[in-house]
């Protein structure tokens, strides 16, 4: 099977964080770091927090609303449907409060029940195997050039977060290994599995039917097995929240504690509980995702709207990632590197022409496509003059020169916090 155009991106991607895994390993921050001994400071703030936290948030938020629509389809209780959200907010909150250990046996189950059962559905819908009547319809929606690009970003967020396995790399075991083909594993995985949900969608399900659903996973089920097949796709929305959120609160309060560490956010982020979680990071993207979720239940113009908003954040995240790796290698081009991204630097190059690329077609329609990018650029200014006070004030460096990679690393310990502190040098 060839990669789709989104999973190359993602390849990419992956490629690189695995060469700055690679470069500086088991930093907490991931990302962060990197981009603050490449780049600076203010590009750190403005892209871990637009590109991370928001498109994170955002996803979870879209996931959940999403497994809520689902329930009530389903299980049609006296309950508004923002319950399910907030209950399995709760779950997924108490399991990461629990450590590292409860999150990776709560994400292998979940993951191997999740693609299971897609595979499983997928494979009933491609051989024409369910017990509903099978639909006749062209294999392509609009096959028109512009239509086919745009889709890519939506394409694109069925790839994003395998760069939360860094993170946690240093409770990984051989990390150096592990940590990148455990990622692009990951990748081919998915995509064989949504390339197969896709084939059995166009034996069962009208195109125009699931244009205008909420929970377009809902109508195949029940078009391919009934009543039982609308079940069976409910529990896999619940895995998906499970998996999605449980990932994004392990992963992004993970990435806050590594920026509080180094001083980029404040240092609430940064304190552990005694199962040496930072429950505080927990509890505030917790909290945001069950927020995201009430703004975008029960509709899916606003679903599809925030999944592009997302999409947006997060491709300049892999952007900037790019251009850490093509800084590193010009800036050390002899430091050990246990893994290096091939046919340098032309993947870097790719990856960063395709995502702009994307992002200059997020959507078809001009109107929303000008809205996307008018919310993106006013959150990305507010959070530019965030950063320049925050450094100004709390941190006391230049704005825009980078950390070296020593003291980048040196930042891990936690006393490199208290004794900047102690001298003055840092609030």
């Amino acid at each position: 099977m060839t990669k789709s155009r989104p999973e190359k991106r993602r390849a990419d991607a992956m490629a690189t964080m695995s060469e700055l895994n690679a470069l500086m390993p088991n930093v907490t921050g991931g990302l962060a770091q990197y981009t603050l001994a490449g780049v600076g400071p203010v590009p750190t703030i403005v892209l871990m927090v637009g590109g991370y936290m928001i498109s994170n948030i955002l996803s979870s938020g879209v996931e959940a609303s999403i497994f809520a629509y689902a329930m009530g389809q389903v299980l049609h209780l006296p309950v508004p449907n923002f319950f399910w959200s907030v209950l399995a907010s709760v779950v997924i909150l108490i399991a990461n409060l629990y450590g590292v250990d409860m999150f990776a046996k709560v994400q292998d189950l979940v993951s191997y029940l999740l693609l299971g059962s897609m595979l499983i559905m997928g494979l009933l819908g491609v051989f024409r195997l369910g017990t509903g009547t099978a639909v006749n319809q062209p294999a392509v929606m609009n096959g028109s050039f512009n239509n086919v690009v745009s889709m890519t970003a939506v394409a694109f967020w069925l790839f994003i977060g395998a760069e939360y396995a860094i993170p946690i790399s240093k409770d990984v075991k051989n990390a150096r290994r592990n940590v990148p083909l455990g990622m692009f594993i990951g990748l081919g995985l998915i995509c064989a599995v949504q390339s197969v949900m896709v084939l059995g969608f166009h034996n069962y399900t009208a195109w125009s039917d699931l244009e205008h659903s909420a929970a377009p996973h809902l109508l195949y089920g029940e078009a391919l097995l009934g009543s039982p097949g609308q079940i069976w796709m409910a529990f896999v929305a619940a895995l998906a929240v499970i998996s999605t959120q449980n990932s994004t609160v392990q992963g992004l309060s993970s990435i806050f504690a590594g920026m509080a560490k180094t001083n980029l956010m404040p240092q609430a982020f940064g304190k552990l509980n005694r199962h040496r979680v930072p429950a505080f990071g927990v509890w505030f993207v917790t909290l945001t995702i069950i927020l995201c979720a009430y703004i975008s239940q029960d509709s899916s113009d606003r679903i599809s709207f925030l999944i592009l908003v997302g999409s947006v954040f997060w491709m300049a995240s892999y952007i900037m990632a790019h251009i850490d790796l093509l800084i590193f290698r010009h800036r050390l081009p002899k430091a050990p590197r246990t893994f290096r991204v091939p046919f340098r630097p032309v993947l870097p190059v790719i990856g960063i022409c395709g995502t702009v690329y994307m992002i200059l077609h997020i959507s078809t329609d001009p109107v929303e496509r000008n809205q996307i990018w008018l919310l993106t650029a006013v959150i990305f200014a507010i959070l530019f003059v965030y950063s320049v006070i925050w450094i100004r004030v709390k941190m006391r460096i230049p704005v825009f020169r980078p950390v070296p990679v020593k003291d980048v690393l040196a930042m891990e310990n936690t006393m490199y916090y208290q004794i900047r502190k102690r001298k003055g040098i840092w609030k």
